[in-house]
């Protein structure tokens, strides 16, 4: 199940004047980027990641919006709580898209006409459109709703998934990116059928083990299993002082450098934060934890706010501290760019650099000063210890 152009369409819900127009959302200055568009915006040549500058060359008319992710991210989790009452097993795969495992309910009272209905009941309660795929897996499901959009429902059956698939372009295979096309097309291969009779072990040669992951894709197989979209979907980090600490700027310190490791690991797996929860554990093994939700994020500058915030109205006692951890939970794939809707893009260069530089020579590379005391400190131990 996905959410038709989703930024669009809550934008449309706070102001049905925009119905029918183009819509385009993201940082309204001219060297802002483009998260998010409609249909009619499309149709002039504009699309997600674009310089806003070029879009308002290719569509002057269009209404320009700059995003608000904490809007966003609230009609996501009303979405969500809709799909959680009524389906077996359901991840969460993005703020706009749901996969949900419907095996064995056939037996009851239909997949096509249960989902149907769950469609209609979210259209009702929330105003969105949204469109699905029902099929044997994810990747035939995912292919088949954004064949129904938009705003539409497709159903196809284990015996006709062949003939759906061959006539489509490559480009609607999941993992096919821009270079793994241009490959394939100087092999040749423009359709999911050409690719589908292609021998596997000539694309294994071609594109390593991806290639092959690509063409069981193209022949309408993927095992992959629905994740169960739960509170324990999460990534966390705890640390245990030596010495019980009410050092104020060292317990700032300890979580600063955490909340900067953990949104490190965020962004290297495309994933987005919409949960944070602050623990601490004091010197008698009292434990207490705070948690607050907020607009889907990856970003260290938000989510320290937050942390600090927590940590502020959790430690009220005075007391020693033996361990304080910091976790991140209610993830969601994503793009950080899509909550990036500030006037320019400095902020995701920053970070994007930042990540390069890690990725290259490690994730201690560049660190904030503000978490460096703690880590040094962690790094001599480990020294005197391999001593």
């Amino acid at each position: 199940m996905d959410l038709d152009t989703f930024f669009v369409s809550v934008e449309r819900l706070i102001n049905p004047l925009l119905h029918g127009r183009p819509v385009i959302i993201g940082g309204v200055g001219d060297r802002g980027v483009v998260a998010s568009c409609s249909y009619e915006a499309r149709r002039f040549g504009v699309h997600s990641a674009m310089p806003m500058r070029m879009a308002r060359q290719l569509c002057s008319q269009a209404a320009y919006i700059r995003g608000d992710m904490e809007l966003y991210s609230r009609y996501s989790r009303l979405v969500t709580d809709i799909i959680a009452e009524s389906a077996p097993v359901y991840e969460k795969s993005s703020v706009d898209e749901h996969y949900l495992d419907l095996t064995g309910m056939d037996r009851f009272f239909g997949c096509y006409q249960w989902t149907h209905e769950l469609r209609e009941r979210i259209i009702r309660n929330t105003g969105l459109p949204i469109s699905f795929g029902l099929s044997v897996n994810k990747t035939v499901s995912k292919i088949a709703t954004g064949q129904a959009k938009p705003n539409g429902e497709l159903h196809i059956p284990v015996k006709d998934v062949n003939t759906f698939l061959d006539p489509l372009s490559i480009r609607k295979i999941p993992m096919v990116g821009e270079s793994g096309y241009r490959l394939l097309r100087s092999m040749g291969v423009a359709t999911i059928g050409t690719l589908r009779q292609v021998p596997p072990v000539m694309i294994e040669q071609v594109m390593g083990k991806n290639g092959i992951v690509i063409w069981r894709k193209a022949n309408g197989i993927d095992p992959t299993p629905v994740q169960p979209y739960t509170e324990r979907k999460s990534i966390s980090s705890e640390h245990t002082y030596d010495q019980d600490t009410t050092d104020m700027v060292l317990l700032r310190q300890t979580l600063a450098a955490m909340v900067e490791k953990l949104a490190f690991e965020m962004r290297s797996k495309q994933k987005l934060t919409g949960c944070v929860t602050v623990k601490i554990r004091y010197a008698n093994f009292d434990t207490h934890s705070l948690q607050q939700q907020l607009p889907y994020t990856a970003f260290d500058h938000i989510l320290l706010d937050k942390v600090m915030g927590l940590f502020e109205r959790l430690y009220n006692r005075r007391m020693l501290i033996r361990l304080v951890g910091v976790r991140f939970s209610q993830l969601v794939g994503g793009s950080q760019q899509l909550n990036m809707f500030e006037d320019t893009p400095e902020m995701a260069g920053l970070y994007q650099a930042m990540d390069r530089v890690r990725r290259r020579f490690g994730p201690d590379a560049v660190r904030k000063a503000a978490g460096m005391e703690p880590f040094e400190k962690q790094r001599k131990m480990k020294r005197k210890e391999a001593i």
